[in-house]
């Protein structure tokens, strides 16, 4: 069992940054993708940002795109989301994600993911 715990959330203004840290309990180099998410109140979780083990592949949501930077530290078995220019709609909890890649799918996509934290609250007021 891979436990995986988020950290770096918080309250923040408008225009702020925030930088979420995702830590894995086990050795996050053999994963397939390691994955950010959010949900926000009376919303379905959506996806935020991937990136596969060599970070070879980065992949954004177009809400975040230009504004949010994924990487890896797989030394430290960590994922981090830099988030920049943050906006009342980036409120949300804030889950981290591990894919080993046995359950196939888009690393896009929820189902793609083996292990999840239990989530980082992130508010942006205006």
């Amino acid at each position: 069992q891979v436990q995986v715990v988020e950290s770096g959330g918080g309250l923040v203004q408008t225009g702020d940054s925030l930088r979420l840290s995702c830590a894995a309990s086990e050795r996050t180099l053999d994963s397939h993708a390691m994955g950010w998410f959010r949900q926000a109140p009376g919303k379905e979780r959506e996806f935020v940002a991937a990136i596969t083990w060599n970070g070879g592949f980065i992949y954004y949501a177009d809400s975040v795109k230009g504004r949010f930077t994924i990487s890896r530290d797989n030394a430290k078995n960590t994922v981090y989301l830099q988030m920049n220019s943050l906006k009342p709609e980036d409120t949300a909890v804030y889950y981290c994600a591990v894919s080993f890649g046995g359950k196939g799918g888009n690393v896009l996509t929820m189902k793609a993911y083996d292990y999840w934290g239990q989530g980082t609250q992130v508010t942006v007021s205006s």
